[in-house]
């Protein structure tokens, strides 16, 4: 009974201090950023226990729902039959620098989505002529690009500009469009990377180098945003799980997740460690539907969502 009451409690602190303290501190900072299935393999030992005797079944079960919720899997919302109406359809996937693919094959993949906007990070293209053949099996789209980012669009383009990013060599790609008359600002990322693997071999300076650079980089697109009026729509590898400090400051000023709205499931894009990290953020915009496309032309997957224009009230 006892274990079971534990397990419970421990899933519960767990969650509470990942989500507030979150990257505040280097523990709860770990607690955020571990992989959120490790919480429901944690309450399996409880559950079977309580089987076994027959005590302590109903907190060893909640401490199992408790932690698959907060895994994402649980996570459901209804979707419309069809497409919507006159739908923006954006694409983000962090491409490996077309490391497992060719130009033909993610050009005819990608053509595949009809989307008006495509978001691609690590886009620095490891073979000197992919980008050409890449962009020649991918006509009718305009071409703007910063650093490792490439955005592709069908939408007339208003302008473009970028922002450098501290503790990288990586920039923001801002770009302005026309959507349905009316400006649309469109922010492609690809923010550093925490980390935490370093505790494994106790370089915890480098955890916290890596965190304060993210943070400060976190900082630019809050800026960015705060600037920027009207809608606006932040897409990439962000590198941040859906819970924490950074995921609500981003949420505060670029607006809801578009798989929080209307996804389903737990929604990895990063599926070797079973972890959501790229995402889709907008602001006067109405998400009608997200999923993250199964592809395996990188150690990202694609994410695919249609925005309706969000009406003034």
């Amino acid at each position: 009974m006892k274990f079971a009451w534990t397990t419970l409690l421990l899933v519960g602190l767990t969650w509470a201090l990942g989500e507030w303290p979150a990257e505040r501190t280097l523990p709860t900072l770990l607690l955020a950023y571990a992989p959120p299935l490790l919480w429901v393999l944690v309450t399996l030992p409880a559950l079977a226990w309580a089987l076994w005797r027959g005590r302590g079944r109903r907190p060893a079960l909640a401490a199992l729902l408790l932690a698959a919720w907060g895994a994402g899997l649980l996570h459901w919302t209804p979707r419309p039959p069809g497409p919507p109406e006159g739908a923006l359809r954006v694409v983000t996937f962090n491409v490996l620098g077309g490391a497992r693919t060719t130009p033909t094959e993610l050009a005819g993949r990608l053509r595949t989505l009809n989307a008006d906007v495509i978001l691609l990070q690590e886009s620095r293209f490891a073979q000197p002529d992919f980008r050409a053949a890449f962009l020649r099996a991918l006509p009718g789209y305009t071409v703007t690009e910063a650093r490792e980012v490439m955005t592709l669009t069908r939408l007339p383009l208003l302008g473009n500009r970028t922002e450098a990013l501290p503790g990288n060599r990586r920039e923001l790609l801002v770009t302005r469009l026309d959507w349905q008359g009316e400006p649309l600002t469109v922010v492609n990322a690809h923010l550093g990377t925490v980390q935490v693997s370093s505790v494994l071999t106790g370089d915890l300076a480098r955890v916290r180098r890596t965190r304060d650079a993210r943070a400060g980089q976190v900082q630019v697109l809050r800026d960015v945003a705060a600037r920027t009026p009207g809608r606006v729509l932040l897409g990439g590898d962000l590198n941040t799980p859906p819970r924490g400090q950074v995921y609500r400051d981003l949420r505060a000023v670029f607006g809801p997740d578009a798989h929080d709205r209307v996804g389903r499931g737990p929604g990895w894009t990063f599926p070797s460690l079973h972890l959501r990290i790229d995402h889709l953020m907008g602001r006067g915009l109405s998400p009608a539907r997200v999923q993250v496309l199964p592809w395996a032309l990188s150690d990202h997957r694609p994410l695919l969502a249609e925005y309706r224009m969000e009406q003034p009230d």
